[in-house]
């Protein structure tokens, strides 16, 4: 998602005028990070069902949010962690009762410039079209964003997530740089060198 990516490269950005470092970016350890991924392939794979398994989008959506849920409560200690959980954990409840992400049509209207009339989400699996039946629609999409001539609408745990992810990566760049990760093997130093050749 392009507003993520801008909000990331923001968070870096402030990061390294405040004196972190883009080295540290190697160093970053996730406990279960591996679930990141399983995650994101659930969600890349409902775009690839066939009609007849459409059924199994939602449920393939709401595990991947499992999944994230799973990592971020591994990780809770780190800045930013239980946030951006807010953010996952809205996102999951408001798909789980409505069967979907609702999007209110006038956001999808304003996000897009206002070439469409109403949003067409007859093949998208995640989404569902805001309605009076909608719940807990206060977590649904409805903030409308345009970047680059690219509308989309989001949600308030979308922001949540969003803002998370942007301390943790603020942290991470600016703690201390580790010079000899766990486990790493190393040679006696020069000055234990000097107090053999002494001896």
């Amino acid at each position: 998602m392009l507003w993520l990516a801008l909000v990331l490269f923001i968070a870096l950005a402030i990061a390294v005028l405040r004196g972190g470092r883009l080295v540290n970016l190697g160093d970053i350890e996730l406990n279960g990070w591996w679930l990141l991924f399983i995650a994101l392939g659930l969600q890349a794979g409902t775009n690839w069902l066939p009609e007849s398994a459409t059924g199994l989008g939602v449920p393939m959506m709401l595990l991947s949010y499992v999944l994230l849920i799973l990592m971020v409560g591994m990780n809770r200690s780190k800045p930013g962690m239980w946030i951006a959980g807010i953010g996952v954990l809205a996102n999951f409840l408001v798909i789980a009762v409505n069967g979907g992400m609702p999007v209110l049509a006038e956001a999808a209207k304003v996000a897009s410039g206002f070439t469409i009339t109403e949003p067409d989400l007859s093949n998208s699996v995640k989404h569902v079209l805001l309605d009076e039946s909608s719940r807990l629609t206060f977590f649904a999409d409805v903030i409308p964003l345009r970047l680059a001539n690219i509308g989309q609408v989001i949600s308030l745990g979308d922001v949540f997530l969003a803002l998370g992810l942007g301390m943790f990566l603020e942290y991470e760049l600016r703690r201390p740089r580790r010079y000899f990760r766990r486990g790493a093997q190393a040679e006696s130093g020069t000055a234990h060198r000097q107090s053999q050749n002494r001896d």
